[in-house]
């Protein structure tokens, strides 16, 4: 670790620590806990889906419950046209289907496999059918693997297509087609019909009105990360436009003064700058430091707290503003990007890294900035917080290159050792971590003390981790069942843990993201105070638990503005127990599908039948 200095002018990361190849091809620390390949190849686009996955009954044609008959097929309005406008973009095609209605005698197989063939009659081939024919098993008894909101038949599909969960999208109808593409690391996307729960919609990481619109949005996502999107005004001085940068620059300045959760999901945007550049050095601020010395692409590290982004700032000071401005002057950057969260404005830097001689600047602003950039970015709302800093990397000139994967990754040279014996000596523990740089998203004490009681006692090792200042915290929630190793550890000694954990089960705070960093799946007790679509672990195995649609609801609320905290203190420490199960971490690796998928996506009511999938 490098020790900041007490002023915003810290020593810069030594090159001589990093192994020059890793640091401009983003040699790194990639899926330590699952094994992720890497992607892509020469010649290549970026990749951030090759497949669309769907549900079947109520996503691409009506539902019609336990349906043999496949002169009742009917495709959902706009189906075939917006499948076509998939394999046009050449993204590979599969259906994931629950059908209970063959061990319920409702129908045969050859019955549907004539209606499958009925709908790629109506809608065009798919390049693979995963099916489970099996029904919910009663209380008690373990289902199969296969069962949504297992996420086993998302993975076999990917397999079956030849590409990785991670790569793949999932549209469907319900709670537990999600919650089957969480858990597998893929993408989702609800198309609510009548059937659907509120619950679930609220749940949902992304919504559609309907089919069409959820295929907008997936290549509109691809657009963006490639750098084809539409949003980004090209000043005079910026030209040629985006995607066709104008040279190499020498040095490039990026930003992104904020917390460490926001500074690692930000992590592929830098990589992709630091691809096209010979110099990238970063301003970041305190809460961000650790973070920002854990990500591959970095020449140098500038540490300044800025009154506009910090949630608890210092008067503006003139002098303070001046030195700011004489040490930026001094990075001699050709340009800047200045990455910000969608309620930031990158317009105070943009004004002082003119003052400091920057020429070309690229920011994302709805607010007109006048002079102040030379690339105005615009990205729709709801866009993962990884893509959306993607876009603006790819619209001021630096597209991620073809030989990287759009997934947060850390440097290969940064993590502590961990101890040979004791609790951490075999891999597979679950950490839990209970404490949040929000207080509106951090689970209530005593529910956290429930949860790793509840994992021990079923066969779990816990581990329990927390902050400088929350031993006392972690202390409490371990208790006798776990244990605690609150305040004991760095940020790369936390990363360390992390990696060789069998699952997290976290709030929305940074430690979610190193997780995502390090391909350690997580159990999310997300507050719904912002957006789980943009701001959840960012592809690698998720479940959400929580209430969804609890009253602080994208309130962005620091503070929980409901009594009681209902959004997370209505999580039943079985939910974990499920969800663990789910993730396929720990004792019992293979997932059992066959408890209701409520207790496991936050909600209470009772599971019920859905087109023959029930």
């Amino acid at each position: 670790m490098f020790t900041p200095s007490a002023r915003g002018n810290p020593p810069p990361v030594r090159n001589d620590q990093v192994d020059p190849h890793q640091r401009r091809s983003g040699g790194t620390i990639a899926g330590l806990a699952q094994g992720r390949p890497e992607a892509g190849g020469a010649g290549c686009p970026p990749v951030l889906f090759e497949a669309v996955l769907f549900d079947r009954d109520g996503t691409l044609v009506h539902d019609v419950p336990y349906n043999g008959d496949p002169t009742l097929v009917r495709p959902v309005a706009g189906a075939r046209e917006a499948l076509d406008r998939l394999r046009a973009a050449g993204l590979r095609l599969g259906v994931v289907t629950n059908q209970s209605g063959i061990a319920r005698g409702r129908f045969s197989r050859s019955d549907l496999d004539r209606v499958n063939a009925r709908v790629e009659e109506l809608l065009g081939p798919f390049d693979s059918w995963q099916i489970c024919p099996h029904a919910e098993p009663g209380p008690g008894v373990a289902g199969c693997r296969c069962r949504k909101p297992s996420p086993a038949m998302v993975a076999d599909a990917a397999r079956a297509l030849g590409t990785t969960p991670d790569r793949c999208v999932l549209v469907g109808d319900i709670g537990a087609d999600m919650t089957a593409a969480g858990a597998a690391g893929a993408a989702g996307i609800l198309v609510p019909t009548a059937q659907t729960r509120p619950e679930e919609v609220a749940a949902a990481p992304a919504v559609a009105g309907d089919l069409p619109g959820a295929v907008d949005l997936i290549l509109r996502r691809q657009r963006l990360v490639a750098g084809g999107g539409e949003r980004a005004d090209i000043g005079a001085a910026a030209a040629p436009a985006a995607g066709a940068h104008r040279g190499r620059p020498r040095c490039v300045l990026v930003a992104r003064p904020d917390s460490a959760g926001d500074v690692l999901v930000t992590g592929p945007a830098i990589r992709a700058v630091a691809a096209g550049a010979d110099r990238v050095v970063m301003l970041c601020g305190p809460r961000g430091r650790a973070a920002a010395e854990l990500l591959p692409g970095i020449d140098e590290l500038i540490e300044w707290p800025l009154p506009w982004i910090d949630p608890q700032p210092t008067p503006v000071d003139r002098a303070e503003v001046d030195r700011l401005t004489a040490r930026l002057t001094e990075v001699g950057a050709d340009e800047a990007v200045l990455f910000t969260s969608f309620h930031q404005s990158a317009l105070p830097l943009a004004l002082v890294l003119r003052m400091a001689g920057v020429e070309r600047i690229s920011a994302i602003s709805d607010d007109y900035p006048g002079s102040l950039l030379d690339v105005r970015h615009r990205v729709p709302l709801g866009i993962p917080e990884t893509e959306r800093a993607l876009s603006l990397a790819a619209a001021a000139g630096f597209p991620l290159p073809p030989d990287d994967d759009p997934t947060l990754r850390l440097r290969a040279d940064c993590l502590d050792a961990l101890p040979g014996d004791g609790a951490l000596a075999e891999p597979g523990y679950v950490v839990v971590h209970p404490g949040s740089s929000v207080a509106a998203r951090a689970c209530p004490p005593e529910l956290c003390a429930r949860i790793v009681a509840a994992l021990a006692e079923a066969g779990h090792r816990v581990v329990v981790t927390g902050g400088p200042g929350e031993g006392a915290l972690s202390a409490r929630v371990a208790g006798r069942a776990g244990v605690d190793l609150g305040g004991q550890t760095s940020l790369t000694g936390l990363a360390a843990i992390i990696a060789r954990a069998g699952c997290l089960v976290v709030g929305n705070t940074g430690p979610a993201h190193l997780a995502a960093a390090l391909g350690t799946p997580v159990i999310s007790l997300f507050a719904p105070t912002v957006s789980f679509g943009q701001w959840g672990p960012y592809r690698v195995p998720t479940v959400r638990l929580g209430d969804a649609a609890a009253g602080c609801r994208h309130t962005r609320a620091t503070s929980c503005p409901v009594l009681g905290h209902p959004c997370l203190s209505s999580v039943e420490p079985a939910s974990v127990v499920a969800a663990v199960r789910l993730l396929g971490a720990g004792a019992d690796p293979v997932p059992i599908s066959g408890a209701a998928p409520a207790p496991v996506y936050g909600g209470a009511a009772p599971a019920r039948v859905h087109g023959g999938a029930a």
